[in-house]
């Protein structure tokens, strides 16, 4: 996979497919050259949760991020170079606190649109994402 309608493709279907996605939507693509681009996708989930992926490509090297938001991020995963520690560097994921750990993504981004939508699953059904949803309606 290396051209932007594949890449958009595979992420949209993934994304449409799934249930905890409610609608998703293209927010952005950049064409530069034939192997070079960027996309930005993003779903609204249940509540008001939504969740955004961005990829860029150049010549076959992918950067990437995934987010979980509302009005402020909530988990992140991406591979920006910065956390060396990380035994999975330069891959890691940002949790609920703002801990670094390490992320299973491996830069196939349809692959790893599957482990992100499994983890944000996961969260959102667990106790630590209902006391968040609370203290967000007390504000």
């Amino acid at each position: 996979m290396n051209s932007l309608s594949s890449f958009l493709g595979a992420l949209m279907a993934a994304l449409q497919s799934h249930p905890i996605c409610e609608q998703a939507t293209v927010v952005e693509t950049k064409v530069f050259s034939s192997d070079q681009f960027f996309l930005k996708v993003r779903a609204n989930l249940r509540g008001k949760n939504r969740l955004q992926a961005r990829i860029y490509y150049n010549q076959g090297h992918i950067d990437d991020a995934d987010q979980l938001f509302t009005d402020l991020p909530i988990l992140r995963w991406d591979n920006k170079e910065e956390f060396r520690h990380v035994e999975t560097y330069p891959h890691h994921h940002h949790d609920e606190k703002g801990n670094v750990k390490p992320s299973p993504l491996t830069e196939d981004p349809v692959r790893d649109i599957e482990i992100v939508l499994h983890d944000v699953s996961s969260f959102l059904l667990s106790p630590c994402s209902r006391r968040l949803r609370r203290l967000e309606s007390r504000c």
